[in-house]
């Protein structure tokens, strides 16, 4: 998922993007000024309308994830929320110079890409129920796949990362 311009929230969307800091905090005020409108009701009522997920129903989300932030804490008396740069560490772990191609190799090159399940799908042919259970470890990717994955990590330059031996 990302952001479209004209969304209503593209403008928190563009201004996390181009504050160039780890963390920001802004006040609910702060937020409709940028939006040029009123937060919903839901916003100040309920902690979980500020959630990180990855879902179509949650264009604010998609706002600040699209911008490479989470929302790291949130306060409805005091009407704040503190934006932070996404940071995920992954074991990925190398056999003979090359990436074991295990859960946590293929979330973080998925996450390293900024995609979805649904995205990353698309991407290597197969369907987005395929990567979740990769991800958790079911079942690993055939050799095609791992050959795939591994021209993908090459030309995202994810191979550079660092990670464990």
């Amino acid at each position: 998922m990302s952001i479209k311009p004209g969304s209503k929230y593209y403008p928190l969307f563009e201004h996390l993007q181009n504050c160039n800091q780890a963390a920001i905090t802004l006040t609910f005020l702060e937020i409709e000024a940028l939006m040029g409108r009123s937060l919903p009701a839901s916003a100040r009522a309920k902690k979980n309308w500020w959630s990180n997920r990855d879902s179509a129903s949650a264009l604010q989300a998609i706002a600040w994830v699209s911008a490479g932030y989470q929302v790291h804490s949130v306060d409805l008396t005091q009407q704040w929320v503190t934006f932070q740069t996404f940071q995920a560490t992954y074991n990925v772990q190398r056999k003979d110079g090359e990436i074991q191609w295990n859960g946590d190799a293929i979330k973080a090159l998925r996450a390293y890409k900024g995609l979805n399940q649904e995205q990353f799908a698309n991407e290597l042919g197969v369907r987005r129920e395929t990567v979740s259970e990769w991800e958790n470890s079911k079942y690993e990717p055939d050799r095609s796949k791992r050959k795939l994955l591994a021209m993908i990590a090459k030309q995202a330059n994810f191979g550079n990362l660092e990670t464990d031996a």
